[in-house]
């Protein structure tokens, strides 16, 4: 046996385990318990057994000198061994079993005693306060040893106080009922004890079971690991106990969730509100990495229930990666829109070629300012009637992109859109999204087109999207805003789903809303409403401004 080991099995103390700590603390309370139990019990029962034994010896005593005949003896008869006196307390004694019955008279002579030859002599305690007409109780010692006594008046016929009745309880036979008692006390102590012992041997093994036979120092780390683990990791944990209350929050819980103290035990519906992201962490939806969107950020959760009928919500954050995948979305889209156009380009240039070389000169020059008028017009056309420069951008590279893929993309004759946008690009990844989607369900179709039409109302902005697409079904015209629903399959960089929450979510930031309906010609027709998207209008010039101006124009 190594040095090492002997000294472990050598050291004095608690065992280590923590059931056999318990179990050990457990049945050192019971044991005190029982010992202090059997202490108090004891403690007491000694005076309670001198009281019995003097009322005892009092009752006798107020028996005896109850009759009238011994009070008559008394004063007729001297005080003899074989006196009736004597013979009447001696026939009481032995009927009581009591220790002595003396009968005395006014000067504490005894007319009667256990042992003859004390019969005429004075008695051994001071008999005054019997004979002043008190009844007395007291353990003090005598001829015949130490007793519990009690002591009474003697009175005639007539009520006078002719003498006193001393009787005793040997305090020996108390002392002997208290041993007696001893045993039974013990035995009823024992067998509380073992009961005692066998439910803390019962409760310990469940414990063992609970904490699967680990040591207090190793919950105690465990405990302090969790607590590092929980606050350090980058992920968000939700603990919820068995009835859906929220029973722990790690520091980045709290961040995503945009939630704090308060939270905890409380339900989710409660702390969060109705909602996906609710649904989603009490298990109403089921599946795994499922998305969710709260406030402006993108989460993927994923949950795990427990043994004891709670679970664990796990949530990491994509929003970083969804705005990468759709700043790759709309790379992919440009690069699309730059090799439509190079595409484009060569071909104009070969006819371009082949018009020099067939010495067509006029008609080459038609047909560059053709190429050029059409593009220049269509840029002309968004930009005269959106002033903002963002949107007007991505609805002319946009427009690109969907001729290359066969989508004629156009703006109503109704759009008109000042540059007093309070947030444009939150409008831009609105109008992307929405005409993304729309560029999708019609690419492939016949005579497939893309009407766009944005409007403004002193300060509120309407964004309409309409398609020559299937359309979307009415039972799906809410569903599609809710987030991960999608029918398109799911790329490599990102996840599917999130593109019209968000629309959704801007616009009822915003205090706006985001529906869909049916458009005219049939597909699908995409509208959101928001009533402050615009900052409110320039102040007019003056009179003497526009004047001024006037005059300006006029000597130029």
């Amino acid at each position: 046996m190594s040095p090492a080991s002997l000294t472990r099995r050598l050291r004095l103390g608690l065992p280590r385990r923590m059931f056999a700590q318990v179990l050990l603390m457990q049945v050192a309370i019971a044991a005190g318990v029982a010992v202090l139990a059997t202490g108090l019990f004891l403690a007491p029962l000694s005076d309670q057994l001198d009281d019995q034994a003097m009322r005892r010896a009092l009752s006798i005593a107020q028996t005896t000198a109850a009759q009238p005949r011994i009070a008559e003896d008394l004063v007729r008869t001297p005080a003899t061994a074989d006196g009736p006196v004597q013979r009447e307390a001696e026939r009481i004694r032995a009927a009581t079993r009591a220790e002595y019955v003396v009968v005395m008279d006014r000067r504490g002579v005894r007319w009667s005693h256990p042992t003859a030859r004390e019969i005429g002599r004075p008695v051994s305690t001071d008999p005054e306060r019997a004979l002043a007409g008190h009844e007395v109780m007291q353990i003090d010692d005598g001829t015949l040893g130490r007793t519990a006594r009690g002591k009474v008046p003697l009175r005639d016929g007539d009520g006078r106080i002719v003498g006193a009745v001393s009787v005793g309880i040997a305090y020996d036979n108390v002392r002997a009922r208290l041993l007696h008692a001893i045993p039974g006390l013990f035995a009823y102590a024992g067998g509380a004890l073992a009961v005692g012992a066998l439910a803390a041997w019962l409760i310990s093994r469940r414990l063992q079971r609970q904490t699967r036979d680990l040591a207090f120092s190793d919950i105690s780390a465990l405990l302090a690991e969790r607590e590092a683990m929980l606050h350090g990791i980058r992920e968000g944990v939700v603990a919820l106990d068995r009835t859906g209350r929220v029973r722990l929050l790690n520091d980045e819980a709290r961040r995503l969730l945009g939630l704090g103290d308060e939270a905890v035990g409380r339900s989710l519906d409660e702390a969060l509100g109705t909602g996906r992201t609710a649904d989603v962490l009490a298990g109403r939806v089921t599946g795994t990495d499922l998305l969710t969107v709260r406030g402006q950020r993108v989460l993927v959760a994923n949950r795990m229930p427990t043994d004891d009928g709670g679970a664990v919500a796990t949530l990491r954050d994509r929003t970083e990666l969804e705005q990468l995948g759709r700043e790759l979305d709309s790379t992919r889209g440009l690069i699309d829109a730059l090799r439509a156009q190079d595409h484009e380009h060569a071909n104009r240039m070969h006819t371009l070629l082949g018009l020099l070389e067939l010495e067509m000169y006029d008609d080459a020059v038609e047909f560059v300012g053709e190429v050029v008028g059409d593009h220049r017009a269509t840029a002309e056309e968004v930009a005269g009637r959106i002033q903002d420069p963002l949107l007007a951008a991505l609805l002319v590279g946009k427009a690109t992109v969907a001729a290359e893929r066969g989508v004629a993309l156009r703006l109503s004759e109704r759009t008109g859109l000042p540059d007093r946008l309070v947030d444009p690009q939150g409008l831009v990844t609105v109008v992307g999204n929405l005409v993304d989607n729309a560029v999708d369900a019609v690419a492939g179709t016949a005579h497939a087109r893309v009407e766009v039409e944005l409007r403004a109302e002193g300060r509120a902005a309407t964004f309409t999207v309409r398609d020559t697409g299937p359309g979307i079904p009415v039972e799906q015209r809410e569903l599609i805003f809710t987030e991960g629903w999608s029918t398109k399959r799911r790329p490599a960089h990102r996840e599917r789903g999130i593109g019209l929450s968000l629309v959704r979510r801007l616009a009822e930031r915003q205090g706006g809303t985001a529906r869909v309906g049916e458009a005219a010609g049939g597909g699908a027709e995409f509208t959101v409403v928001l009533p402050e998207a615009l900052t409110g209008p320039e102040p007019a010039l003056s009179t003497q401004g526009d004047a001024r101006t006037g005059a300006e124009e006029e000597s130029r």
